[in-house]
């Protein structure tokens, strides 16, 4: 299938899912995606990639044969074939490498997702946009100052991969099925996250019962090193695969209608004492977007936690003003 057509009407009236990026995040992602076998794929990234996009699109569109999917999947750099896309996903960006910080991404990666939002508000203006590239919460900002589109349709991959993280390391200090395993993280994606142990489960008992002070700050520091840890081992790139499925997660629950209730960042509007600043909370995904914030009472110490995070945030924001 030609790039024109494709862009111009999507087969059978199926929903579109264009994936801005094609490094590891993104062709990870795409792939998730199309098994679902929920919409058309497009996978997009700059014209100095060259044929690049257009072949991993052809690799994932060949391996339907295998995993029995049938939608489309494309890739190229012409913005024309995210026309009519109904989720957008933002995994473009420079990779955090060894001794690099989120932070030292800012200005490189603000200005990466500024353009890119100014051709999704072009080509897509009604599409619901996930963000993935870092510094996560200062993107979803970018994101918002450029589209101009209400909270609902602007949502930030953090809490799902970070709470992800977490479930995976207490799963594995009980020795316990990670299905069983829930885990609360708040805040913002980086070293001031909030992990919160007292909301965290195994089978409905609280973690707090479970595990001693000791093993539960372990987590705690683990999980919000969990980038930083990847990044080390890898040496050359950040993680991928846990990133493109968190992402998958959140598109699924909004293309399915799901209610599904994750934490992501979202615009806070007032919610946990913040106003005006994208942080991680846990939110219902549904059709529409963000559809309810779930607000959850902290203690004095988690709520001084957070406050620190949105700062933090805060501040990010700041220099990008």
């Amino acid at each position: 299938m030609n790039e024109k057509f494709f862009g111009e009407d999507t087969l059978m009236g199926r929903k579109k899912i264009t994936v801005v990026g094609a490094g590891n995040v993104g062709a990870s992602l795409a792939l998730s995606l199309a098994r679902t076998n929920l919409a058309d794929v497009v996978i997009l990234d700059i014209p100095e990639t060259k044929g690049m996009p257009a072949g991993k699109a052809l690799d994932i569109k060949q391996a339907g044969a295998i995993y029995g999917f049938d939608g489309e999947v494309v890739g190229g750099s012409d913005w024309n074939l995210a026309k009519g896309s109904d989720v957008v996903v933002i995994t473009a960006g420079v990779p955090r490498k060894p001794g690099m910080s989120r932070d030292d991404l800012l200005k490189i990666n603000a200005k990466i997702v500024g353009q890119v939002s100014e051709n999704v508000k072009k080509f897509a203006p009604d599409s619901i946009v996930i963000v993935v590239s870092n510094p996560l919460d200062a993107m979803c900002a970018v994101v918002k100052k450029v589209t101009a589109f209400p909270r609902e349709r602007i949502i930030g991959m953090a809490g799902v991969l970070d709470s992800a993280r977490m479930r995976t390391f207490i799963a594995a200090e009980l020795k316990v099925s990670i299905e069983k395993v829930q885990a609360f993280v708040l805040g913002g994606h980086g070293d001031t996250m909030v992990p919160l142990p007292r909301l965290s489960t195994v089978s409905g008992v609280p973690l707090t019962e479970l595990l001693p002070k000791e093993k539960i700050d372990a987590i705690v520091q683990r999980t919000r090193e969990g980038g930083a840890e990847i990044v080390k081992l890898l040496e050359t790139g950040s993680a991928f695969y846990a990133p493109a499925a968190s992402a998958g997660k959140m598109v699924e629950a909004i293309l399915m209608d799901t209610k599904e209730i994750l934490p992501c960042a979202c615009l806070l509007e007032g919610e946990y004492g913040v106003k005006g600043i994208f942080a991680g909370v846990p939110v219902k995904l549904g059709a529409r977007g963000v559809e309810e914030v779930v607000v959850v009472k902290l203690t004095a110490e988690e709520s001084k936690a957070l406050a620190k995070s949105v700062e933090s945030i805060r501040n990010l924001v700041a220099v990008l003003d």
